[in-house]
């Protein structure tokens, strides 16, 4: 079953930009793992096998009035250290039950007056979302059966938020276009490894882009820079499609808010989202 919650964070000390990196958050949510198993926390610090979690930049908490949620992206890179006191949230995927009931001592036990390090900063977790908010898109939690007995058969539209920079691995290099084949194939990989529902033969040749409004990012955090995409873009099903597989395009969309695509979304690139046939706005 997968699980997006979203930790709300309060800093009881600056938090530099040096430390608000894709390494730094797969650093504490490591130490939030090895809290409650640190057998489970070693393995997958050391495993290079594709990890059951994505992680989200840091966020600060702002009115949803902001541009934040006006354009659906969010905010990937710091210039400036967030202050002390800042009310910021974080968001975890977890993709498969036996990572969130690692997890579950963790989130019974909350002690808000307990410090976490995000470098040099120590911070509160003051509360997790884990169901839908109504001014929270990120937070949810639904089985892989009823992603798929909930998806339409006869949806064809497919409209995606690319939230934080997206890239994709071809062969030896990295590819920032989000065309049908390395968005889908994402999706149906991470499905097919965790919801014990496999689809195969997804005709992926009948998506077709209809629209978009992306750009390029670079990221400098990393070790080398990140280049990705981020925007909006919307597919539509086309041709003579069995009402079955347009149900399995349509799970596989739904479920991009757990998954996200393509490369580094352990470490806060490539969260992605459905949004509704109405591009959202939050106005």
């Amino acid at each position: 079953m997968p699980h997006s919650l979203v930790l709300n964070l309060i800093p009881q000390s600056p938090i530099y930009p040096e430390f608000l990196t894709g390494r730094h958050y797969h650093a504490l949510f490591l130490t939030l793992i090895s809290s409650v198993d640190k057998d489970l926390g070693d393995y997958l610090h050391t495993s290079n096998a594709d990890k059951p979690f994505t992680l989200s930049p840091l966020q600060i908490q702002r009115n949803h009035k902001s541009h934040q949620y006006k354009h659906n992206t969010l905010q990937f890179s710091h210039q400036r250290p967030i202050p002390p006191g800042t009310s910021c949230w974080w968001r975890i995927s977890l993709l498969d039950d036996t990572l969130f009931s690692k997890l579950t001592p963790l989130w019974l036990n909350l002690n808000p007056e307990h410090p976490w390090h995000l470098g040099s900063a120590d911070l509160y977790i003051t509360s997790i979302f884990g169901t839908p908010q109504s001014t929270q898109p990120w937070a949810n939690a639904c089985s892989y059966t009823q992603l798929y007995e909930q998806a339409s058969q006869g949806d064809r539209t497919l409209n995606l938020t690319l939230a934080t920079p997206v890239a994709f691995r071809q062969g030896g290099y990295d590819t920032v276009l989000p065309n049908r084949e390395c968005v889908f194939n994402s999706l149906l990989s991470r499905w097919n490894k965790y919801s014990g529902i496999e689809f195969s033969n997804i005709p992926i040749e009948s998506i077709y882009p209809s629209f978009c409004n992306i750009h390029t990012e670079v990221i400098r955090n990393y070790d080398t820079k990140f280049v990705g995409c981020v925007g909006e873009i919307s597919y539509r099903i086309l041709g003579d499609i069995e009402p079955i597989a347009i149900k399995q395009i349509n799970a596989l969309a739904d479920f991009a808010l757990y998954a996200g695509v393509g490369r580094k979304t352990t470490m806060g690139m490539g969260m992605t989202r459905r949004l509704s046939s109405n591009v959202e706005n939050y106005e």
